[in-house]
């Protein structure tokens, strides 16, 4: 593939492993636990093992885009099938953020105008790279398994 694509391709799972190994800090970073009674502490066992649940699924999924990237490139199907769901969550993210349930703009209009803006960002681009990925395979015609 060309470099670009390859640039593009390992600089989107290499954002997605970033945002995935940073959301491991944010109840910290942002003081989630100030906003809940601590009488509920089931609600604080839920949201920790949904961000962390959460966190090691992106991150992991895209650190083994990282690893199997020349696969990718070489227009491995399975490993461009798993790019695919990563490129599906990212939509559904930047969809999430931009028409079904903005971030709220209050206490830190930044920081929602921000994720707004980096998660539209890399979802395009992974479009971009995973419509790039269907034109290749198109080109190549089917694979062994017919």
């Amino acid at each position: 593939m060309k470099r670009g694509l390859r640039v593009l391709y390992f600089a989107t799972v290499a954002i997605s492993a970033l945002v995935g190994l940073w959301h491991f800090f944010v109840p910290w970073m942002f003081q989630w636990y100030d906003y809940l009674p601590t009488q509920y502490e089931n609600l604080i066992v839920g949201i920790d093992y949904t961000n962390y649940c959460f966190s090691l699924l992106l991150f992991g999924l895209s650190a083994m885009l990282i690893l199997l990237g020349r696969k990718a490139l070489s227009l491995n199907r399975e490993v461009i099938f798993f790019y695919f769901f990563l490129t599906l969550v990212w939509v559904f993210r930047a969809c999430l953020a931009s028409f079904i349930e903005p971030w709220p703009l209050q206490p830190i209009p930044a920081a929602a105008i921000g994720q707004l803006i980096a998660s539209d960002t890399l979802a395009i681009a992974m479009v971009t790279m995973s419509v790039c990925f269907i034109r290749e395979l198109q080109n190549v015609g089917p694979g062994p398994e017919g």
